[in-house]
């Protein structure tokens, strides 16, 4: 018998919770999860930008991930993580409250993202995911951030790397 495997595609994501929500992010968009580290701040950027960190020499900016979508701010703890993602080339690291797993979620679980409800901008979730009993939100990495935000990120970038030389 054979299987028609065309109607359905599993694809990976790493879940993580903010708060009681759980989000995912689609696996080949990260690049490294770390533990929870100093951020150093950078003046005259948007509240939700946390700072920077130097990872191996490399300096990347950090987005309070809670913040950005409009949460209660949170004080790290022993479950904080940064999950360093590539978004149009830049690396940035996502501040949030603990990693779940990395999850195989066949394309037939997946649902298009409500306009209503949760306290997330809805732009920013492309899709809704059902596994077992929970729903995750799918996130867009590339509408987190408009395309003046990115240009800003990468100047944060470059100029912490040169002031560091």
């Amino acid at each position: 018998m054979e299987i028609n495997t065309a109607q359905s595609r599993r694809e990976r994501y790493l879940t993580f919770f903010l708060g009681e929500e759980q989000y995912g992010i689609a696996i080949d968009r990260i690049k490294e999860i770390i533990a929870m580290m100093k951020v150093t701040y950078v003046p005259k950027t948007p509240e939700y930008m946390k700072g920077v960190i130097n990872l191996r020499g490399s300096i990347i900016p950090v987005v309070d991930t809670r913040l950005r979508f409009g949460m209660e701010p949170q004080e790290p703890d022993m479950h904080t993580t940064i999950i360093i993602v590539e978004v149009s080339k830049v690396n940035i690291g996502f501040i949030v409250d603990r990693v779940e797993e990395v999850a195989s979620i066949d394309s037939a679980n997946m649902g298009a993202a409500p306009k209503f409800g949760s306290n997330v901008d809805t732009d920013f979730i492309c899709s809704m995911a059902q596994i077992e009993e929970n729903v995750v939100m799918i996130l867009d990495v590339l509408k987190l951030f408009e395309a003046d935000e990115l240009v800003s990120l990468e100047e944060i970038q470059k100029t912490q790397t040169t002031e560091g030389e």
